[in-house]
């Protein structure tokens, strides 16, 4: 149970101080009998109206960064009863589900939320969000298949948008890959077009949003700052 004026404030109405003013005028009702006592609490089933609409708790937006680790795909759940990556989130009520996707056999970060908008601004290519991955390679891509990249290649019929490839090591060959689309497999596709394979493949961030030192099949929530920025992307 809680306090009639709690829950007008958490179904976004107003704040408690100005639910108890609409209390007092006698605006709420509480399962057809207006109220206007304070200490009224309300329960879970009880129909609350402010001003004869029905208003009810606005769902809390979560935000979580995962590592997702191998083995895993990216989906709610699988009618074939694979392991999805909802199945690493514990202690979470609400229905998330993650935005974009991560091949099974990727691993890096992947973010999960309820908050559809947020989705749709993250995976759409006209925002140009980068998306950055580390990947360990079969040999050192040659500067001529660097351009490449940097130029957009042709995969699957369609060219795509300018993308990043960066040597970080030669021994073992070790890359970089930076890009802002989302299609099925890209980096993969990508790499097998200038003849190379990507051994292991991880994302390590989407625009400022890194994965830092969070181990493999740990997951933390965003902070409000990180939230802000990708709300604001």
């Amino acid at each position: 149970m809680e306090r009639l004026q709690k829950y007008i404030a958490s179904c976004g109405v107003c704040s408690r101080r100005k639910a108890e003013e609409y209390i007092q005028k006698g605006l709420v009702s509480v399962n057809g009998s207006v109220v206007t006592e304070m200490g009224t609490k309300v329960s879970e089933g009880d129909v609350v109206r402010f001003r004869g609409e029905v208003i009810l708790p606005e769902e809390r937006k979560v935000y979580i960064l995962l590592n997702k680790p191998e083995g895993y795909i990216t989906s709610v759940t699988d009618d074939r009863g694979r392991k999805t990556v909802v199945d690493l989130i514990k202690g979470v009520d609400e229905r998330i589900f993650p935005v974009g996707r991560l091949d099974c056999n990727t691993s890096g970060l992947l973010i999960l939320t309820n908050d559809g908008e947020l989705a749709k601004r993250l995976t759409h290519p006209s925002h140009n969000v980068d998306k950055v991955y580390e990947a360990l390679v079969r040999r050192t891509p040659t500067p001529d298949e660097i351009r490449y990249f940097e130029n957009g290649m042709y995969i699957d019929g369609r060219k795509t948008a300018p993308a990043r490839l960066e040597v970080i090591s030669e021994d073992p060959p070790k890359v970089r890959v930076t890009i802002h689309e989302g299609r099925n497999r890209q980096v993969r596709k990508m790499l097998e077009e200038i003849d190379n394979k990507a051994v292991s493949l991880k994302r390590t961030a989407i625009g400022k949003i890194n994965l830092g030192s969070l181990k493999k099949g740990r997951y933390r929530h965003l902070s409000p700052h990180e939230t802000e920025y990708l709300k604001n992307i």
